[in-house]
């Protein structure tokens, strides 16, 4: 896997060491939380990883643009949850073939028992209530910065997240929080 500043730059950002010097900053300060959601919804460290690269790749491909919004994590977090859903489901049909000729697998190490069942129900739950669960709890984000990112109204995340907790509630015998 190659560091996303190894890549050729965009014409745009040659020569430009302030553009350039822009998008490291904001990559060692996003990094780590884009890693962390990608996890959250992919269950794989692996495959956050390279979720958070290729979202993180693609911004600094388009630097020249991206690099001029507002919020460029918006933009990275969007491409992540977007990509994330696809290999979701390429991976669960992976895991459900795999398991078919192996033993019942145990949850990855990075995660506790408790975790893993967590972040299992929040993967069972419809994309968009998952991507909600996922930017609230592991990025932090607030309902109107999740709003941002996903381009919806600050109600229409409130409403899902609440309708998530519900499923998650009945999903793992448990109490929702009102809390948002």
């Amino acid at each position: 896997m190659h560091h996303v500043l190894d890549m050729e730059e965009p014409r745009a950002a040659r020569g430009d060491s302030g553009m350039r010097q822009d998008f490291e900053s904001f990559y060692r300060s996003d990094r780590r939380r884009v890693v962390a959601l990608a996890y959250g919804l992919s269950g794989s460290r692996m495959a956050a990883e390279e979720l958070a690269q290729d979202a993180f790749l693609a911004a600094f491909r388009s630097w020249d643009r991206v690099g001029g919004y507002t919020d460029p994590g918006a933009w990275v977090r969007r491409v992540v949850l977007n990509r994330a859903a696809s290999g979701v489901r390429r991976r669960m049909a992976e895991a459900r073939a795999l398991t078919r000729f192996s033993s019942r697998p145990s949850p990855p190490a990075e995660l506790a028992p408790p975790d893993a069942e967590f972040w299992a129900a929040v993967r069972a739950l419809p994309r968009r209530q998952a991507q909600i669960v996922a930017l609230y709890y592991v990025d932090d984000r607030s309902v109107d910065d999740i709003a941002t990112v996903l381009e919806l109204a600050a109600g229409t995340v409130k409403a899902t997240l609440f309708q998530a907790r519900k499923a998650l509630a009945v999903a793992l015998q448990c109490e929702i929080e009102e809390d948002v």
